[in-house]
């Protein structure tokens, strides 16, 4: 007997990749269970699969920074205090190191993060905990389909109480623009471009010491680089990454502030124009911000 959920839960978080730099990624998840009746006559009762399947998804997987433990790209990963460090080298040799408590990463057998790789632990991780009349999970990972422009965009909230501030985690968000009423695929194709495979760091979050302890003891030149750092109720979090990969904004960067970031930048060029703008976090999910509101 098959028992299946589609659309259980989405996994919002970011990867480290060789060639892009630090992705942020959101994959919806649809899940089957296969197994024989228990005594109530289900293969698992619809609420333990919609609650405690999607909590340890939550738990594992989702918010976090994912690595491929197998890739050359990785140069470090070592325990510094409470903090895990990881020092991650580009295709184009640009550094990416983050210090952050062990439970913001998700660590795979792989030397490449995608969904068939993240597949196999997900399915072993939720066996581990289903009841002995489940006899195997199936689940299917798949991105939004989004026929619009959109964007891969990590950042971290450092006043969110929950995962939230972790770091470093991401989202694939579309986006939508009116100009004047009417759709602007001009200004889609802007932020579509800006914010492809970007960090998106608060200005008041930049750390000169870090960075420079950090590039004098990599050898690498500050001018190309910049640091992050707060401290958060899970812990202390740091990041240094290449410029070529951040964006700085003067606020921070919930998905209400990157709303009305975009529109005080939109209207700042063109400021006889009314706007409209709805900035995505993830999926189906948002905010809204527009002139005059």
């Amino acid at each position: 007997m098959h028992l299946f959920v589609n659309d259980l839960t989405v996994i919002d978080f970011s990867y480290l990749d060789a060639n892009r730099g630090i992705v942020g990624e959101s994959w919806i998840v649809d899940v089957s269970l296969i197994g024989s009746l228990n005594e109530q006559k289900m293969v698992l009762d619809f609420g333990v699969v919609k609650s405690q399947i999607k909590s340890i998804i939550d738990q594992e997987f989702d918010h976090k920074l994912h690595i491929g433990e197998d890739s050359p790209a990785l140069k470090e990963k070592k325990l510094n205090g409470d903090n895990l460090d990881v020092i991650y080298r580009t295709d184009d040799l640009e550094t990416i190191y983050m210090s952050a408590p062990p439970n913001a990463y998700c660590f795979l057998p792989t030397d490449r993060i995608d969904i068939y790789s993240v597949l196999p632990l997900l399915r072993a991780t939720i066996m581990r905990h289903m009841p002995d009349n489940v006899e195997d999970v199936i689940f299917n990972l798949r991105a939004e389909k989004i026929d619009s422009e959109y964007y891969h965009y990590s950042h971290g909230l450092k006043h969110h109480d929950g995962n939230c501030q972790r770091i470093v985690h991401g989202h694939r968000s579309k986006v939508i623009v009116e100009e004047d009423g009417k759709p602007s695929r001009q200004w889609q194709e802007y932020w579509a471009k800006r914010w492809q495979d970007i960090y998106i760091g608060s200005e008041s979050d930049l750390d000169s010491d870090l960075l420079n302890h950090f590039c004098e003891q990599q050898d690498l030149n500050p001018d190309n680089y910049l640091a992050f750092s707060y401290t958060a109720s899970q812990g202390d979090f740091k990041l240094v990454c290449a410029k070529s990969i951040s964006d700085v904004i003067d606020r921070d960067s919930t998905v209400e502030c990157l709303a009305e970031f975009m529109l005080e930048t939109m209207q700042a060029q063109s400021p006889r124009s009314h706007f409209k703008v709805l900035a995505f976090e993830g999926v189906s999910k948002g905010a809204i911000a527009q002139t005059g509101a």
